[in-house]
């Protein structure tokens, strides 16, 4: 079999500022270079450029600006034109031109104004024409990272739905459905590790589900589902979610037992890739499945209900050799927990009171102390002598009359 890399490493990190930061590294370098080279005109060149690059998606922004205007009634339904402003990316091109424009008027333009006002007309309408043509649209990778960044990618609302509509409801349930599994099946109660009290949620790269995990590996095998969990759910009266329990064996026939079961939503992308009208191939799906993964994560790890009541379980798509693969899989994440869960001591007992032993000191508290030291909770006792004061020994005595007396 192929070495499979581990979860860490299937799922993709989240985007990162680096092209910004080449972008701003590389701006502050030419301008320093223009600087040394014509430092009288710095200013000058720095604003027109700035004017010009603003210009251009503000003249753009103004065409679509012009098209929600005219289907203001039945898309915006009477929001202020403020939002709509916002919604076609005109604010901040605009403030960038007026700002630009003002400093090159005050620094002075390098070219003559006829010839900067030919050039900043082009240049607006010609990107316009561009980027409505399809020219000057944005990348994959920018489409990509909006769409993580505003949360707009389809694994972002499925992960949502899958947790917000099933496991914050099913999660805080397992333990109690779990301990009356194990009441009714005394058998079985010694094969249920730490680990395996949690449900496991199997997450294919691949997205392919298949509905009996007997045909995925034949070391995993239905044994019985836990008692149903009902609830009154969307207008449903006693809506009903069951879970099912497998046992799983290692390659000595070692059963574990275990509650597994597929995330549902990646039947949706799988259906998706499958249906050409959705326009959602492999490498999308792929994507989408690792970012649900990723974003499934992150939810979970935030919810105090659902904590350390589940697992979830990246399967590779690399292993058609391996016809264990899942048990392998199943098996190693249940050693992993097994091997860093520490059973909780009890709390200690508090300890009795020794009897008295003669010749035993009493503390100044009332506790018994000996070789032990302080051996039970401190008493408080009360004096009958009368009370003393708190001042010290005053010297009285007269030197003076002592040699007076002598000297006599």
């Amino acid at each position: 079999m192929q070495s499979l890399r581990s979860q860490s490493e299937l799922v993709p990190d989240p985007r990162g500022s680096l092209p910004k930061l080449c972008a701003l590294g590389v701006a502050v370098v030419s301008v320093v270079v223009v600087a040394m080279l014509m430092p009288e005109m710095v200013v000058s060149w720095v604003s027109m450029a700035t004017l010009l690059l603003s210009l251009c998606p503000l003249v753009h922004g103004i065409f679509l600006f012009v098209e929600e205007v005219v289907n203001q009634n039945n898309r915006y339904r009477g929001r202020s034109v403020l939002v709509r402003l916002c919604n076609c990316g005109l604010v901040r091109p605009l403030l960038s031109v007026v700002l630009s424009g003002l400093v090159l008027n005050l620094s002075g333009s390098p070219l003559p104004l006829s010839h900067l006002c030919v050039l900043l007309w082009l240049c607006s309408v010609l990107y316009a024409a561009l980027r409505s043509l399809g020219v000057l649209v944005a990348s994959e990778v920018e489409l990509s990272d909006i769409c993580e960044t505003r949360r707009m990618n389809v694994a972002h609302g499925l992960a949502w739905s899958f947790y917000l509509g099933y496991l914050q409801l099913v999660l805080p349930r397992l333990e109690d459905a779990i301990s009356a599994f194990c009441a009714s099946h005394q058998s079985t109660a010694h094969l249920w590790s730490r680990g395996s009290k949690r449900l496991f949620i199997l997450i294919p790269i691949n997205a392919n589900i298949s509905h009996k995990l007997e045909d995925e590996d034949e070391r995993v095998q239905f044994c019985e589902s836990l008692p149903n969990s009902q609830l009154d759910r969307g207008g449903v009266r006693g809506r009903v979610y069951k879970h099912s329990v497998y046992k799983v064996y290692n390659h000595k026939g070692q059963a574990h037992y275990c509650v597994l079961e597929y995330a549902t939503p990646l039947l949706t992308l799988h259906s998706m890739s499958q249906d050409s009208s959705a326009a959602f191939g492999e490498p999308q799906r792929r994507e989408q499945v690792l970012l649900f993964f990723r974003t499934l994560t992150d939810i979970l790890q935030r919810s105090l209900e659902c904590r350390n009541r589940y697992t979830l379980v990246l399967l590779n798509d690399e292993h058609k050799g391996d016809p264990h693969y899942l048990s392998k899989c199943i098996l190693g994440h249940l050693q992993q927990q097994n091997t860093e869960e520490y059973a909780i001591l009890p709390h200690p007992q508090p300890e009795q009171t020794p009897p008295t032993i003669p010749g035993q000191q009493r503390g100044a508290w009332g506790g018994h102390q000996g070789h032990e030291g302080l051996m039970s909770d401190p008493s408080l006792m009360f004096s009958v002598d009368s009370p003393r004061t708190l001042r010290g020994p005053v010297e009285t005595t007269d030197y003076s009359k002592s040699r007076h007396n002598g000297h006599s």
